[in-house]
């Protein structure tokens, strides 16, 4: 008969645990990594519980003992303090001593003979000096009572509990740790042919290189850059999509590969893969990591077309069925068929390219349309990559359905694009953070909060002027630890390509554009400061201290981020409404923060420099889109408190 069966302690219902261990849970170097379990077992018996952790492929394990936190749920923690892969899991066994104790305690509180329970305890405490002390007649009772009882004895007991017939967790669960990069950052969007000055040629690299002091002052940490690859010719989209290219029309750089080459190859007109280096290297003395853009797609004139045309559909007529999201076609842009017969050369080809471009130094990547792409290949892709290089970030580029989201972000993408531009009202946002910081998708799935993309103009920004675009900047920034702009959103570019689109008019996709960066009107200033205010305060670094807080205006909302070991904390109020005054109470919790009901708290506005004294729950707040579209206050609290997070449900 199998000996497991003796096994009497349950272990079950763990917290972190990704669809049965299916998935890892994600940390940066440094985190702590909170873990809860329920244990127990049959009768009356006491049980313990250990938290088990070490790097993945190391021999052993190191044992954290779990305290109890009432209702049979026991809880510890670790810290994960390099970078690659983790593991953790749990063990629980029948605490006899602790049992023994328990038991003798009562007894001689009701006054009952103890004789025959301190001759037990003396067996089960064999080995230690306190052993043959229980059971020595020469001692009176009461005095072995007070040895069984002792902390002494307790402390010798804890440091060599007995594990019979102890039950180990039947799963072995994950932990991936990437660079603190992938928790906290601030992302700029420029398109390097755009960079110069002359609207009818592509800027170089060396030319790209020349904006970057000013990407730098703003206080951005990653420049992405959409692809550079060779452009095809075939198909090429002229400006605002026109289907017809002129002479000098640039085309989608999304429709990669041309006579000069493909995915591992650099468009002639900014440069060469020498240009690009220097690029890479100019950009890192200036604090900023490079982004580059993955988009496993081709134009007609990509190398790959003719080489291995088993990778792409084919119409029944022969010809190669070319991308479209209907109503929108992609005339210059053939899919790649991950399910050719050729499939696994397919497949290291793909992810050769991303080896490619980390030998040329980049180790962020923003994958496009990754929900387009076999799961399973980036399943596979990413977590050979991340094994090799564990410093590489993944982000997923992917506006699609929330459960296709949510298992990429599973698959081992670092980050997710987010529905936050689609969330506007003081209900939506509340209701989507919430979910993203106070449930179980915040174990696995890190949003970045773009607040515009080449694609995605959104009509708040298209009708709500200058302050629109301060509004959803101080959102972005200060909801999410991650978040981007896409370059032009300082200039409060706000043109559709017709009523009712979110598309640019005079999309940079599709033509070279210059900008006026020294406009006056300019929101450069506004970025670098609330940027300078996101390095300085360990709260908006990180997501998981998010919370909101009622406010009697619907359309005031206000939330407070505190850092993990709760001695910083910001909130933050904004006047959603881009056009006119608003003014209500906002109720601060706190209780929450360790401050008596009619407490009088200092509050300093971060943006301003001006100092205010807040007293009791309800303060009134006053915006004037006009003059200022958000407060973001640091609060002085009368003693730091530690933030123990709540446990949320998968």
């Amino acid at each position: 008969m199998d000996a497991a069966l003796q096994r009497r302690v349950i272990v079950e219902n763990v917290y972190p645990e990704i669809d049965g261990g299916r998935f890892p849970i994600k940390r940066t170097a440094g985190e702590r990594v909170r873990v809860s379990v329920d244990v127990f077992a049959d009768g009356h018996d006491s049980v313990a519980a250990a938290l088990l952790h070490r790097r993945r492929g190391a021999p052993d394990w190191t044992e954290v003992r779990m305290e109890p936190a009432g209702n049979d749920r026991f809880t510890a923690s670790f810290i994960v303090d390099a970078l690659g892969a983790f593991e953790y899991t749990i063990e629980g066994w029948i605490d006899r001593f602790t049992s023994w104790r328990l038991e003798l305690s009562k007894k001689v509180g009701a006054a009952q003979d103890v004789a025959s329970e301190l001759l037990e305890g003396a067996e089960i405490v064999r080995g230690t000096s306190q052993s043959a002390q229980l059971r020595d007649p020469a001692i009176t009772v009461e005095e072995r009572v007070t040895i069984a009882l002792s902390a002494a004895l307790q402390a010798a007991m804890a440091s060599r509990p007995e594990r019979n017939a102890a039950t180990r967790y039947d799963r072995v669960l994950g932990v991936t740790v990437e660079t603190p990069r992938a928790r906290f950052g601030a992302w700029y969007e420029m398109f390097s042919r755009s960079a110069g000055t002359d609207p009818t040629r592509s800027a170089t690299f060396d030319e790209a290189a020349a904006r970057l002091p000013y990407v730098a002052s703003m206080g951005f940490n990653v420049l992405y850059l959409p692809p550079i690859h060779p452009i095809g010719v075939s198909f090429r989209k002229g400006p605002n999509n026109r289907l017809t290219a002129t002479d000098g029309d640039p085309g989608s750089p999304w429709a990669i590969g041309a006579a000069t080459g493909g995915h591992k190859a650099v468009e002639p007109g900014l440069g060469t893969l020498q240009d690009f280096d220097r690029f890479v290297a100019a950009a890192r003395t200036h604090g900023l990591e490079i982004a580059l853009d993955l988009a496993y797609q081709v134009s007609p004139d990509h190398p790959y077309v003719a080489e291995h045309p088993e990778w792409f559909k084919r119409r029944p007529d022969g010809t190669i069925k070319y991308a479209e999201n209907p109503p929108k076609k992609y005339q210059d842009i053939y899919p790649i068929n991950f399910e050719s017969s050729d499939w696994p050369a397919l497949w290291e080809e793909l992810k050769s390219i991303i080896e490619f471009w980390i030998g040329h130094g980049v180790k962020i990547f923003r994958v496009d349309n990754p929900h387009t792409k076999s799961f399973r290949f980036w399943q596979w892709a990413l977590a050979s990559i991340q094994a090799r290089h564990p410093d590489t970030i993944f982000l997923s580029e992917a506006f699609t359905r929330p459960k296709i989201m949510k298992y990429l972000a599973k698959s081992g993408f670092s980050q997710s694009y987010s529905y936050f531009t689609w969330r506007n009202t003081r209900e939506e946002l509340t209701e989507y953070f919430t979910e993203l910081t106070q449930t179980g998708v915040r174990e696995y799935m890190r949003p970045n909060l773009f607040a515009n993309t080449p694609d995605i103009l959104h009509e708040y920004l298209q009708h709500g002027g200058r302050p629109a675009f301060q509004v959803r900047f101080v959102l972005a920034a200060t909801l999410g630890a991650n978040y981007g702009i896409y370059s032009g959103y300082e200039l409060a570019e706000n043109v559709p390509v017709k009523p009712g689109s979110e598309e640019y008019l005079d999309s940079e996709k599709y033509q070279i554009r210059p900008r006026n960066f020294e406009d006056p009107t300019s929101l450069a200033e506004l970025i670098a400061q609330v940027n300078a205010i996101r390095a300085e305060h360990p709260a908006l670094q990180r997501d998981w201290g998010l919370r909101f807080h009622h406010t009697d205006n619907e359309q005031l909302i206000a939330y407070s981020k505190r850092s993990e070991d709760g001695t910083d904390l910001v909130l933050v109020i904004v006047n959603l409404d881009p056009f006119l005054m608003q003014h209500g109470y906002v109720q601060l919790p706190l209780s929450d923060w360790g401050a008596s009901s009619d407490a009088t708290l200092e509050v300093t506005d971060l943006l301003s420099g001006e100092r205010y004294y807040w007293r009791g729950e309800w303060n009134y707040v006053r915006l004037d889109p006009s003059l200022r579209v958000a407060h973001i206050l640091t609060v002085e609290l009368p003693a730091p408190l530690a933030e123990e997070p709540a446990e949320p449900k998968l």
